[in-house]
Parts: structure tokens; sequence; C-alpha cells
């Protein structure tokens, strides 16, 4: 079984480092910590093996503390302020970071802090993890500029004002499709590749002839067999058929 806010996760992880950009400014850091050779770096590694070193390091750490980020953002509730927000994220952040600084340390030359390192290493990793954190999420801070309402999907005028909202799923029924959001069921006359069309801008795929899901709306998956079931956030579970089985996963909602 899967969770959004880890799939939310990952998707945003996958998407971010298919960037050029990202990799660039990975290799970048490397080769300047490779010449400026921190930490003593430059007296127990020769250039490669530093360049080496370094590209694992801030690979690793760069995406343990992206991933933790997208993480927070998708699983912490709204109701936490900005701050609390802020501070969660980075606490978990430096954590994140120095266990990764750890292990890749004694996997890659053999160092386990010892002595006074045993203190002053792992402090000071968990606070500069922490510390660029908060500085990064105070750069990313959403502007506060009015900007325009997003357009509600097509299919949602169709539906009594009380009942358009987020949607959900839509499923069919005889000559009839159910259309389902945040804030009721209504049945309409008309064909499911039609409702489909009128969906909008509102991220879904088609899990089942009879059944198409919001992605945002799936709040777990299991397998059947050849076969899949998601729970959605509000209603009945949605059955995926084996057709639809590599869509789910490519879509994040199935573990592979």
């Amino acid at each position: 079984m899967t969770t959004q806010p880890s799939h939310s996760a990952l998707r945003e992880l996958r998407r971010h480092f298919s960037q050029p950009v990202t990799g660039a400014v990975i290799v970048g850091v490397a080769v300047v910590l490779t010449v400026v050779a921190p930490f003593g770096s430059g007296e127990t590694m020769r250039a490669l093996p530093r360049l080496g070193y370094w590209l694992v390091m801030i690979a690793l750490t760069y995406a343990g503390g992206y991933g933790v980020s997208a993480y927070c953002r998708a699983a912490l509730p709204n109701r936490f302020s900005l701050p609390l927000h802020s501070l969660v994220t980075a606490i978990a952040n430096g954590l994140t970071i120095l266990a990764i600084v750890l292990a890749v340390n004694w996997a890659l030359i053999d160092f386990v802090p010892s002595g006074q390192d045993a203190y002053t290493l792992p402090l000071s990793v968990f606070v500069i993890g922490a510390v660029v954190t908060l500085i990064l999420q105070l750069v990313a801070k959403p502007s506060t500029a009015p900007v325009d309402p997003p357009s509600l999907p097509p299919i949602l005028s169709r539906l009594p004002m009380e009942k358009r909202g987020a949607l959900v799923a839509i499923s069919v029924e005889d000559h009839y499709v159910r259309i389902r959001t945040d804030k009721g069921e209504e049945m309409i006359l008309m064909r499911l590749a039609d409702a489909i069309k009128e969906v909008g801008q509102t991220a879904g795929l088609q899990v089942h002839r009879s059944h198409w899901v919001a992605a945002a709306a799936v709040t777990s998956a299991k397998r059947t067999g050849d076969r899949a079931i998601l729970t959605m956030s509000h209603g009945a579970d949605i059955p995926v058929s084996r057709t639809y089985i590599p869509a789910i996963k490519e879509a994040g909602l199935l573990p592979a």
C-alpha cells in the first residue's frame, strides 16, 4: 500500500532530477569543492578520487534534502503555521543529510568520527543542513501577489452548484456517468470518453473501461492479483483493470 505524500515527493524528485540544470549544479558544486578541498579532503585524497567523492556526496545529500522537503510539503497538514512547517522541514532535512554524510564517509573512505569529531562533526553537519534548508525556504517563499484563480473543469458546469468541488472520479453506470467530487456525486447522461474530455487541467487517468480518477484524490493503492484497487479521498474504492496497471505505475500511484 502506498500513500499520496510519498508518491507526490517521488514524482517531484524525478521531475527535478530530469532537468539538465540540476545535474549541472551538482557537478559544478562538486568541482568547486574538489578544488577547494575542505575538511582536509585535499590531504587524504588525490584530485580524481576527491572529485568522485564530492560528486557522490553532493548528489546524495541534495537528493535527500530535496526529497524530504517535497515530502514535508505534501504530508504536513495545512493547519501548520509557516514557521512551524519550516522548522519541522529543517530538522528533518538536517537529520537526513547527517545520516547520508555519515553513511557516505563510512562507505567510501571508511571514516567514522571518533573522539571530539564524534560530537562536533555530526552537530556541524546537522546545523548546516537545517540552516541551509531554512534559507532556501525563505528564498522560495511564495509570492503574495494576486493571481488569477484557475478555471474550473468544464465537467463541473453540469453539476449543481453545491456539488461543484475538486474532481475525485468519474464512473460509468448504464448510459450515465457518476461524477464524484469532494462535495458530492451526480449522475449525468453522457459517455465516459466525453466526460474525460471535460476534466480540463485536472491531473488524472483512466484506470478501467468504466472509471477515471483524479490523481490527487488517490490516497492509497494495493495489488489484488493482476489487478489493483485504489482508495479515494471521497466515496467508494475504484478498481484498476489489468490493462491499466502500467499506467498507474507510470503515474506513481502503484509501486513497480
